[in-house]
């Protein structure tokens, strides 16, 4: 094999495939980091699942702690991927038939959540509240307590893929050129062509954390009701990784990423972890108060941490994991199946 001359000593990735392997396996990764997240909320200290049994140890707050610190990361890091197959699946289908598609793909099993499994998920839950409120119907619970559930990450990445498709329509009408191919596959830069990646991620860091700090102090609250998201503090996360993931798509970011990025990725991991620990201890209660300057230091950690944690994922898998075989395939397969589904295992599970 004739070695390939470079510029830079960076180790470069490997050369693309027609599939990318390391990211179907990243999201089966993923989808077990879900399960697993539920899971600890089950069992720990943060009623925000269909059914929990609270600890009565200190492994409560363990789990915790794991739920705390993968909710930084493991749901931006969904959008991520979920953003970098829109573009291309936007070209090849037309936007019209690629929202017909999502509405299909994305919509049918969120109302097939919405309508029957959320109701034998919220079973429990209707059992707890009767002690309180003996005359609260089934039914009530059923129309008024509107929750998606985990298939909130559904309904977002819904409403964002029908926001690119209107965005890119507008682009365009502006600019005829992209409707004919100018803006496609054909000008994504090669494998080996170099990424200056570092500056650009440590200043997408802490702009995120900026914005999310004022994001959060304009929208306080923990949970939204009406749409059921969990955590919309993570929005503006949410919407800037699936943007990232769009332009990952078109200028080829997830492969020109080089292999050195993934070290000094965990190095920001660990540096944002240790900022993060030392300020909720010195800063204590006060770095939970919105609009403080407090909050906005932990912020800073907290994406510090989030982003190389990310990064690092990315370049693992892709070192280690781009392959396939009928074992992975078949997880990749089902991988959103178990999404869909694991909120009645798991329930299920914990009553028995």
């Amino acid at each position: 094999m004739t070695p390939r001359t470079s510029t830079t000593t960076t180790t470069r990735p490997p050369a693309t495939t027609a599939r990318l392997f390391f990211v179907d396996n990243l999201r089966v990764f993923l989808t077990v980091l879900v399960v697993l997240h539920h899971v600890a909320i089950t069992y720990g200290n943060i009623p925000l699942w269909f059914y929990t049994e609270p600890a009565q140890d200190p492994t409560g707050g363990l789990l915790d702690l794991f739920v705390i610190l993968n909710q930084t990361f493991f749901m931006g890091l969904f959008f991520l991927l979920a953003g970098y197959f829109v573009p291309g699946a936007a070209d090849r289908r037309g936007r019209r038939p690629f929202v017909r598609e999502r509405l299909v793909r994305l919509g049918v099993p969120l109302l097939l959540f919405l309508l029957l499994l959320r109701p034998l998920a919220m079973a429990p839950a209707h059992a707890g509240m009767l002690a309180a409120d003996p005359e609260l119907s089934y039914w009530m619970l059923y129309v008024f307590g509107i929750d998606p559930g985990p298939m909130w990450f559904v309904e977002v990445l819904l409403v964002m893929s029908l926001v690119y498709v209107v965005v890119q329509g507008l682009r365009e009408r502006r600019a005829p050129a992209l409707a004919a191919g100018a803006d496609r596959d054909v000008s994504r830069p090669a494998d080996s062509e170099p990424l200056r990646w570092f500056v650009p991620v440590v200043l997408f860091a802490v702009g995120l954390a900026v914005v999310t700090f004022v994001w959060r102090f304009a929208f306080p609250a923990p949970y939204w009701p009406v749409v059921g998201l969990p955590s919309p503090g993570y929005l503006p996360q949410y919407a800037a990784l699936f943007s990232v993931g769009v332009f990952a798509y078109r200028r080829n970011w997830l492969m020109r990423l080089p292999n050195s990025a993934g070290w000094v990725g965990a190095t920001m991991a660990v540096a944002g972890l240790l900022a993060l620990g030392t300020a909720v201890a010195v800063l204590g209660v006060d770095s939970l108060t919105p609009g403080s300057w407090q909050v906005l230091a932990q912020l800073l950690a907290e994406t510090l941490f989030a982003t190389g944690v990310m990064v690092t994922l990315l370049v693992l898998f892709r070192r280690l994991f781009n392959r396939s075989n009928r074992f992975l395939g078949f997880l990749s397969e089902n991988a959103f199946a178990v999404y869909v589904l694991h909120a009645l295992v798991l329930v299920a599970l914990g009553l028995a």
